[in-house]
Formats: structure tokens, sequence, C-alpha cells
């Protein structure tokens, strides 16, 4: 049930049917997966369905889209005969999201995504419209754990539907392993930090390195370098990129996951601080508040974590601002910015590829949603 991949040529690097391509080869996969799927009958149908919804509604492709532009800056070539099936194994990062986010949504206690229900939240209301026996909430959750769990599944299924050529498909396993190993650690570490052990700075950097920036953007671009059989030095370069980069895309998260407009990101206003979740952002303003603030620092660890109305929310907003943790981190986000686009400056991809990466660096460091 593999995809044919053997006749499409590949988008370019800075085309706007890139998205539509990446969507386009998601379909022809969940396409493939409907024989296998029937066979199970009708719940598992709805559930792989809903991953398909999940899949592909919105989302601006980010991952694919370093990964494919990466191998094109290596000396991939979009018309040429591996093209589509690079462009499949690129597209299938949005399966690992998938998986990442249906499975943070219910760490998190999370009720909406993208303006929409989370997976857990949908199965849960279908529960309860439905009057099924037992506890909704516990089967949503159960729901959502194993469509989280399908989406890890095929996104190496479309990898291995995509007729990489071996030599390309021997150099992308290994970094395809390392990077799904880093996302869950990073996410066991976010995990580890809330419970209170460690509410450093150094500790939430950590967890946005492997829960974000590697799979974001350092192990995408590494993928398509990888792809293209790039030197080691090109590699470096976007690694290093990469990593900078990812890291500002992850603290300009954090700070809309506290001051963000729910109309523009799709969650709650102040949803980080009802989760207490131990951002950077956070981490920053107990350092300052218990060097500077004893009253604050007690007030950010006693209400963090709690149901706070919308009251709370802007007291504590005012007092991480007051504290100047805001400041903070735009200019690390500033900081690693400069020093992302000065690694991809100095390396040798191709000028249109730098270009556009410079372009999606600036656009990921700068969004509002």
């Amino acid at each position: 049930m593999s995809a044919d991949t053997s006749t499409r040529p590949g988008p370019a690097a800075d085309s706007a049917g890139l998205v539509s391509a990446v969507a386009e080869a998601l379909n022809r996969f969940f396409a493939t997966r409907r024989e296998i799927v029937a066979g199970l009958g009708p719940v598992f149908i709805d559930a792989s369905e809903a991953l398909q919804n999940f899949v592909l509604r919105g989302g601006k492709r980010t991952r694919p889209a370093f990964a494919w532009t990466g191998w094109l800056g290596a000396g991939g070539d979009p018309d040429g005969p591996q093209a589509p099936a690079v462009l499949q194994a690129c597209a299938a990062l949005e399966l690992v999201q998938a998986c990442a986010l249906i499975h943070d949504d219910i760490i998190d206690s999370s009720r909406t995504r993208r303006g929409f229900p989370t997976v857990h939240a949908d199965f849960e209301h279908r529960h309860t419209d439905r009057e099924w026996g037992g506890d909704a909430g516990h089967f949503g959750i159960s729901v959502g754990i194993l469509i989280g769990d399908l989406a890890l599944a095929w996104a190496d299924d479309m990898v291995a539907g995509a007729r990489l050529d071996p030599a390309a498909r021997a150099r992308f396993t290994p970094v395809w392993a390392a990077m799904r190993t880093e996302v869950l650690g990073g996410q066991l570490l976010d995990i580890h930090g809330e419970a209170g052990e460690d509410d450093s700075v150094e500790s939430a950097m950590r967890v946005n390195r492997y829960k974000t920036a590697s799979y974001t953007i350092e192990r995408p671009l590494h993928l398509g370098a990888a792809l293209a059989d790039a030197d080691p030095p090109l590699i470096t370069a976007y690694r290093t990129f990469g990593t900078d980069i990812g890291l500002a895309f992850q603290l300009r998260d954090d700070l809309l996951g506290v001051f963000g407009d729910p109309a523009v990101t799709g969650k709650p206003s102040g949803d980080d601080l009802r989760e207490g979740k131990r951002t950077v952002l956070i981490a920053e303003a107990l350092r300052r508040a218990d060097a500077a603030d004893p009253a604050a620092a007690e007030l950010l660890r006693n209400r963090l974590g709690t149901d706070l109305t919308s009251d709370e929310v802007s007291r504590l907003r005012e007092v991480i601002t007051g504290l100047g943790a805001v400041q903070d981190v735009e200019r690390r986000i500033t900081e690693l910015t400069e020093r992302g686009l000065a690694a991809l400056a100095g390396c040798s991809a191709t000028p249109e590829a730098k270009r556009r990466l410079e372009a999606m660096a600036v656009a990921a460091t700068r969004r509002v949603a």
C-alpha cells in the first residue's frame, strides 16, 4: 500500500505550493491506510479520520519546509527522480508533529487547539453525547493517547513507503531515530520541570532544546542534508542554525502562551500560567523575583498551575513584565536569531536556500500565533 511517488515533481524552495504539496502527500498516504483501517471496523475508522482531520486542518508545515529547503540547499534537485520520495519523507514530519501535539494537549489538559477541541476533548464529547458507559474524560484521554501513538507509527510507515534510494535511506534513518528520541525526552523533561524539581532557566532551555528546537528546525534540516549527502561542515552549520532558531521559536511561543491573543493563537489566554509551565519566561521571572522581590516570587509559585481567573492572569502578567522577564526573553530571541543567521550566512548552502531559510527564521521568531 505504498503511495506512488514516482512521477511527481517537487515544489521549489520558496514555492507557495509547498504547503499544498505536503498536504497532497499526506492525503495520498492516508488513502493507503484505508484498507487496513476498514478491516478494523467503524471505531478505528473514526479514530483514523480524527487523526487525518487533525493533521490536515491548517498548520504552516514548518518542519517539512525546513527539511525540504535543507535538501535543496545541499544540492537536492526539485525536478530530479528522487524529489517525490524526498517530499514524502519530509511530509512525514507532520505526523511526528501530530503525535507530539495530541499527547502534549493531554499532558497539559488543554481543551482547544487551533480553535477546535483537542483530540481527547473531542472524544470525551462524543462519549458524553452518545451516553456511553464509564468516565467520559478517561475515555477521551485513552483514545487521544492511542491516536497520538498511531500518528507516530504512521510517520514511520510514510517514510518507509517513500521509496528513498537505499543510500539516502541509510543516511536518513539514524537522524530520524535521534529526533524521535529527543522529542520524547524533551517532553519528559518538561513534565519533570512542571513537578517543581528544577525551575531554573538552564533546565527550561534544555527542555526547549530537545522538546522543540530539535524536531522543529535542527533535525528537519539535518534530515534534508542527510538525504542530499551533504558534507559535514554544512550539516554542522545547519544544526547550529536550526538549534538557535528553534530555541528562539520556542521562546516566542513561551511569550505567546502568556500574552498571546486567543483569537490568533487558537488557545485560551494565559494557558501556560494555568498549566504551570516552567518556561524560560517563568524561570527568568522566578530568578529575578527570588533575588529582588520575595512577595512576587511567592505569588508566582503559589498561583502558577492553578485555575486562574482572567483578573489573576492579568495580575501575573503584570508581575512577570515588571520583573523584566519579558524584556530578557526578547533579548534572548534576538541574540539566538542573530547567531543562527550568522551560521547560515557562512555555510555552503545554495544562495536561494539561504535566502529562503533566513525568511523562514524571521517568520518563526517574530510570529504572533
